[in-house]
């Protein structure tokens, strides 16, 4: 199933309930059969028929801490600069990879995902496993994983409001200022309209997660767009 069609199920409280129900096993199609796949792979993510990314996370850990082991070795003849640069490569361009698919999830996957990240940059600077990991990301410039996943979703507001993004992307982002709405505080601040849902998988929906981190940026942000 394409990404895209997986977020925009996620908003759908029917669609996500009828998906509880469905046991299929097996599609016949002409004269053979094609066994279903529990879970599937989409473009790199794996995707568990209730949507809850669990299995995903479980992958990209262990993608992740196969190429720290990996990597222990090679960075000890290295310069800072060209490890900082592998361990970006290999590490960081993994755990942003669609990352946005992991707005919502509870705290425990995303804790298991920020502690590849607090390997990689402990690796990268030889902090002991006793040292603050926040003091370590600070000096990498690195945002934790959940801020990560909030950055993006910023970012694709940013661009809609620009005018720079692709239209599948731009045509669920509102003003609240733009329309026949009454006249709100909301409606100075360069708010941006969430759609109403109806359960956490609603909420975890493109069309409502990125206005719900727009709205919670400072103001001096919102107020830069164009």
């Amino acid at each position: 199933m394409p990404l895209c069609i997986v977020n925009r199920c996620c908003s759908d409280f029917s669609v996500c309930h009828q998906l509880s129900q469905i046991s299929i096993t097996d599609i016949p199609l002409q004269s053979t059969t094609i066994r279903v796949a529990e879970p599937a792979r989409d473009r790199g993510v794996v995707i568990d028929s209730k949507l809850s990314l669990s299995a995903h996370v479980v992958a990209l850990c262990r993608s992740g801490f196969y190429h720290l082991r990996q990597l222990r070795p090679v960075l000890r003849s290295l310069t800072h600069e060209a490890a900082r640069t592998l361990v970006q490569a290999l590490i960081s361009s993994r755990l942003d990879y669609c990352n946005s698919l992991r707005y919502g999830l509870p705290q425990s996957l995303i804790g298991k995902v920020q502690s590849v990240q607090n390997a990689a940059a402990r690796l990268l600077t030889g902090t002991r496993r006793g040292d603050h990991i926040s003091t370590v990301l600070r000096q990498l410039h690195w945002l934790p994983v959940q801020r990560r996943v909030d950055f993006k979703l910023a970012c694709f507001v940013y661009s809609s409001l620009s005018s720079q993004a692709p239209s599948y992307l731009a045509d669920d982002i509102h003003l609240v200022s733009v329309g026949p709405r009454r006249r709100l505080h909301s409606s100075t601040d360069r708010s941006c309209a969430v759609p109403r849902t109806h359960n956490t998988f609603g909420d975890r929906s493109f069309a409502a997660a990125r206005p719900c981190v727009w709205n919670n940026l400072p103001l001096h942000f919102k107020k830069g767009t164009v």
